[in-house]
């Protein structure tokens, strides 16, 4: 690129004005460390947006993507399938439970995967004979994506109204009433075909309460329903378990995963599907009328099934849970000491600090902003949130790793409180 020419990328979720900056051009990562063009070298706190559970540049997975490159190159699943897919699919029933799942339906993010879950949700509906069935239900200040139908489903005001999105059939209720959530039954459950939430809502790092776990279930047994799972931050270790519906005492019926997923190798998602939608479409001999050119691709599949295996070789949960309690300590100990943190939430390796000026009020988002550049100054990355800043640390982060993120973190939010007035 020549010194005059215009600069051709167009960055994602920056004003223009602050889009082509060295200190914001990675050039390499390895590890937890992140190599920026600008010379400084930061631990990323932010696992890679929740995708790099295992850390960057996994060897073993890396070697099985370029296998498969060399051995198959391009296979699809267009009416076909191949051997790639098969496996992956069949090592995700076993790791997130034969007993509650059938099927694997691949895609190619997140938000693809909330399309393609309302999709199912719908059609299993009319295949029951119950096309009254149309409305998808999702929880307030949550987060699916941005394609259009997960940009519907997403709780958060993010230009909906601006881009066009339909938002006629999807409603929202506030995760932290459950009463909210059982009045709207009462009144629409027959009209519903899906309850879709995330068991830790990814903006600000909310978990769904115990109450609320419960109403869900109570619920769909009372209405027939049926309950999704959007596990694409929660899952692969991310709050404890494997996947963070395996506390509940009841599976959901349908759960989406991807971030952690290839370990953040591949743009693949994945949908499992519980036993009980699998026999009615294959009762109905019925076709599923989704499908995405590189959903499932042998690179995507070897990268799913090798991550899997990366997680028992490095004992990576375990790993997940020393991680998660250093961290707890670590900001225990910040909400003891910095006057602008006012609390924290979240579980595991999936927190937020919440902060607060000298009028008790929340960060705006210019603040968070600041905050999250003191931070990055003193050596690490972290992620804004509403009010907040995010903490997604990898599960093999080393006590060095947490000591680095425990002085950047002090010295950034100690700045960040005097600038508030603290």
């Amino acid at each position: 690129m020549s010194p005059e020419s215009p600069y051709p990328l167009w960055e994602s979720l920056l004003p223009i004005r602050d889009q082509g900056r060295l200190e914001r051009r990675a050039v390499g990562a390895k590890g937890s460390r992140l190599r920026f063009a600008d010379g400084s070298e930061v631990l990323d706190a932010t696992s890679g947006l929740w995708n790099v559970n295992i850390g960057y540049g996994n060897g073993a997975i890396a070697e099985a993507i370029a296998r498969a490159c060399r051995d198959a190159s391009y296979l699809n699943l267009f009416r076909y399938s191949h051997t790639y897919a098969l496996r992956a699919a069949g090592d995700l029933v076993t790791a997130a439970g034969p007993a509650s799942y059938r099927r694997v339906v691949f895609s190619t993010s997140g938000g693809s995967a909330n399309d393609l879950a309302m999709k199912i949700a719908r059609q299993y509906a009319v295949l029951r004979g119950q096309p009254e069935r149309r409305l998808v239900v999702g929880l307030k200040g949550s987060y699916h994506g941005l394609t259009y139908g997960a940009h519907a489903l997403t709780g958060e005001a993010l230009g909906q109204q601006m881009y066009g999105v339909d938002l006629r059939s999807v409603r929202h209720v506030d995760p932290s009433r459950p009463e909210e959530l059982e009045r709207f039954m009462k009144r629409h459950g027959p009209q519903v075909a899906s309850l879709v939430c995330e068991p830790v809502l990814g903006s600000g790092t909310h978990a769904l309460s115990a109450d609320f776990i419960e109403a869900m279930l109570a619920l769909r047994r009372e209405y027939g329903f049926l309950l999704v799972a959007d596990e694409v931050a929660t899952g692969y270790g991310r709050t404890g378990p494997l996947f963070a519906s395996f506390g509940w005492a009841e599976s959901p019926d349908l759960l989406l995963t991807s971030k952690g997923l290839t370990n953040g190798t591949s743009a693949a998602s994945a949908v499992l599907v519980s036993h009980g939608i699998g026999e009615v479409f294959e009762e109905r001999d019925a076709v599923l009328l989704h499908a995405e050119t590189q959903a499932g691709t042998p690179a995507s599949c070897a990268a799913i099934t090798t991550t899997l295996e990366q997680f028992d070789e490095l004992d990576a949960l375990e790993a997940g849970a020393r991680t998660g309690d250093r961290l707890g300590r670590l900001l225990a100990e910040l909400t003891d000491r910095v006057p602008a943190v006012h609390h924290t939430s979240g579980l595991g390796c999936f927190r937020a600090v919440h902060l607060r000026d000298a009028d008790g009020a929340p960060f705006d988002e210019q603040a968070v902003q600041h905050t999250v550049a003191a931070i990055r100054s003193h050596g690490a990355l972290v992620y804004p949130g509403p009010g907040c800043i995010q903490l997604v640390p990898m599960l093999t982060s080393t006590e060095q790793d947490l000591y680095d993120l425990a002085g950047a973190l002090s010295r950034g939010l100690s700045e960040a409180s005097s600038r508030a007035g603290h």
